[in-house]
C-alpha cells in the first residue's frame, strides 16, 4: 500500500452495507458449523479449531510468538483464532490471514490491557 493509499480518506460504509456483511458471516459461520451443533465461531471448542481453523506455518509461527510474547494460555490462543476466523468471515475470506490474526491478537491486548 502506497502512503497516498493510506492517507487517502475511504468510503465509509452505510449500515445497511455493515448488516449485509455480518449476515453473510454469519450464514458462512452456520454452514460451516451445522454439523457440530454450533451456529457461530464462538461455541467451537479447541477440537473444532483444529479441524476448522487451519493455519499455515507463517500464521502457526507468528501465533506462536504472540503466546511467547505475552505470555498467553491455550485458552487465549483458541480465542485469537476464534476471533480471527470471525474476522475472516466478515472479510469474506475463506481462510484466516496472518492480518485476521493480528487483527485478534490486539483484541485481546486490549483487553488483557484494561484488566490491569
Amino acid at each position: 500500500m502506497t502512503n497516498e493509499e493510506l492517507i487517502q480518506e475511504r468510503e465509509r460504509e452505510s449500515s445497511s452495507q455493515i448488516r449485509k456483511r455480518v449476515e453473510l458471516a454469519r450464514q458462512r459461520q452456520l454452514e460451516r458449523l451445522k454439523k457440530f451443533g454450533f451456529y457461530s465461531n464462538a461455541q467451537m471448542g479447541s477440537g473444532e479449531v483444529k479441524r476448522l481453523c487451519l493455519l499455515d506455518k507463517k500464521n502457526k509461527d507468528f501465533l506462536a510468538k504472540i503466546l511467547e510474547k505475552f505470555t498467553l494460555s491455550a485458552r487465549a490462543y483458541y480465542k485469537i483464532i476464534k476471533v480471527a476466523q470471525t474476522i475472516a468471515d466478515l472479510a469474506g475470506e475463506e481462510k484466516i490471514q496472518n492480518y485476521h490474526l493480528a487483527e485478534a491478537v490486539q483484541y485481546r491486548t486490549l483487553d488483557r490491557n484494561q484488566l490491569i
